[in-house]
């Protein structure tokens, strides 16, 4: 299923309201002005409300995307969407992409 690329200046959020954002963008694609990300980039996550142990497991502190792009590729590597699917490290959460540029779909 098609969807709209993520580039860095995509509002990504873990489950707990926390801002994640790409370690490194992929420089030579540019959508809306800013870099693609590419699955295998990480993401950090920064105020997370999720408490630490004993009350829970958290804060979110990193990403890792587990799906891409099927058929568009950067250098090999699939490109993040809209409806790709990361899991939080350690409380094992999704992150949520909430806004991304509208112009450019891939499958």
């Amino acid at each position: 299923m098609p969807g709209f690329l993520l580039h860095m200046g995509a509002t990504v959020l873990c489950a707990h309201g926390g801002q994640a954002t790409a370690t490194a963008p992929f420089p030579r694609i540019l959508v809306s002005g800013q870099p693609v990300v590419t699955q295998p980039t990480p993401y950090v996550v920064a105020g997370c409300a999720l408490p630490p142990p004993i009350a829970a497991n958290g804060p979110c502190i990193t990403a890792q995307w587990m799906t891409g792009s099927l058929r568009v590729l950067a250098e090999g590597l699939p490109l993040l969407l809209m409806d790709s699917q990361a899991l939080c490290v350690p409380t094992g959460t999704p992150l949520i992409p909430a806004i991304a540029q509208t112009r450019v779909l891939a499958t």
